[in-house]
């Protein structure tokens, strides 16, 4: 295994954002769009949130009842904005910093999808517990 190799060797470039004043109803639908588990939240090109599919489920409970998506979403809309659903300021980590770091963060076990960002906090990526898995199997 290669020591010190950055994380932007692993990391996922083709990202699914949402911009910081969307509904939450857009990132439902980007979630059940795109498949993902995690969308970034930017201001321009700059990261300012997260949002996770466990976030989105934990207050869009009319979906554990089979209310109609148009109901859930005009509710959470009406009650909720994704500033006040997504974690700001989270956990990232630089472009260039080794993959190590990222291993270390992620085993925490808080979450599975960490940003990475270059200077002015500018997303550029992501790495995911599955990225590292898939390159830590590319050494045996």
């Amino acid at each position: 295994m290669k020591r010190n190799e950055p994380v932007s060797k692993i990391m996922s470039t083709n990202l699914v954002t949402i911009h910081h004043g969307e509904p939450v109803s857009k990132v439902r639908q980007l979630i059940r769009e795109h498949g993902v588990h995690h969308v970034p939240v930017v201001s321009g090109q700059k990261l300012v949130g997260i949002v996770s599919n466990t976030d989105v489920l934990r207050v869009s409970f009319g979906d554990a009842f089979h209310t109609d998506e148009r109901t859930v979403d005009a509710t959470l809309d009406h009650t909720m904005t994704l500033e006040q659903l997504m974690e700001k300021d989270p956990v990232s980590v630089r472009e260039n910093a080794p993959i190590r770091e990222a291993a270390q963060i992620l085993s925490q076990g808080n979450f599975h999808s960490l940003p990475v960002v270059s200077d002015g906090n500018k997303l550029v990526g992501m790495v995911t517990s599955t990225d590292l898995i898939r390159y830590l199997l590319e050494q045996f």
